[in-house]
């Protein structure tokens, strides 16, 4: 694997929210929420690898044996949460970690937008911690879709709906989410996304790209945009808007609009 972490880095698409949020029964604000609170709706640093936050709490727990001893000796692994503060940069230690042993320090930070913890591996939809990371390394919607395959493992998605925040703060950050008033971050930026309008999105209903038609003596342009096809009858394009001049370019787009029509009434 690689230890740079440095992937893609794709970001996410404005319609992979509501896309994927609409898998658990949630809208764009519900989603943009959570994302706020995990990682201020951000998956990458400025290096271009996953955001991360590496536990050595959880490190000691996957260790055994030398392994473990040499993490504690390093600083690496301890016990119990919290018993020392966290550095700003994680990935010196994960990358240290990756040098006793990678499949237990892969599973022992959390990841992406969601930060989802690696030993949840498979709650998130992965067969490894690696191939989850590098999925973490590639693209924001991958990581998006491993928190929410998580939230719907964990029966999590029933709260996100009713809006139950304590009850979904303390199934997906533990319990000490009152502490850090997850519930109630929660809260405030789902009212701040609610008073934003959403991105349109009908599953199943993406539309071809539109045509554009240019009159090479007026410089002048006509969008067409051909709605989905339907099975049960045939589809009627329509240009916007249509010039009230220049008989020729309106001649051949009625042209175009009559070959588009045949062509979807033929595959239907």
């Amino acid at each position: 694997m690689d230890r740079t972490f440095a992937g893609a880095a794709k970001r996410l698409d404005d319609i992979d929210l509501p896309k994927l949020g609409a898998r658990i029964g949630v809208g764009e604000d519900e989603i943009h929420a959570f994302l706020d609170v995990e990682t201020r709706g951000h998956g990458f640093d400025a290096q271009g690898r996953p955001i991360i936050l590496f536990e050595p709490h959880v490190f000691h727990r996957n260790l055994t044996g030398d392994a473990l001893a040499q993490a504690i000796a390093q600083g690496l692994a301890y016990s119990e949460w919290g018993e020392k503060p966290y550095p700003k940069d994680s990935y010196p230690r994960l990358t240290a970690a990756c040098a006793i042993d990678e499949t237990a320090a892969l599973k022992s930070a959390s990841w992406g937008l969601g930060q989802v913890l690696g030993e949840n591996f498979e709650a998130a939809g992965f067969l490894t911690p690696q191939s989850m990371v590098e999925g973490m390394m590639a693209d924001e919607e991958i990581q998006l879709e491993a928190a929410i395959n998580f939230i719907q493992h964990n029966h999590l998605d029933a709260a996100l709906r009713s809006h139950n925040w304590a009850a979904f703060a303390l199934g997906y950050n533990g319990k000490s989410f009152a502490k850090n008033e997850y519930d109630v971050r929660l809260a405030d930026a789902f009212r701040k996304w609610s008073r934003i309008k959403d991105t349109p999105w009908v599953p199943g209903k993406a539309l071809p790209a539109p045509i554009v038609v240019k009159d090479p003596a007026s410089d002048q342009s006509i969008t067409i945009q051909l709605p989905e096809p339907s099975a049960s009858q045939p589809t009627t394009p329509r240009a916007v808007p249509a010039p009230t001049h220049h008989s020729g370019l309106i001649a051949l787009v009625l042209m175009l609009l009559a070959t588009a029509a045949t062509f979807f009434h033929l595959g239907h």
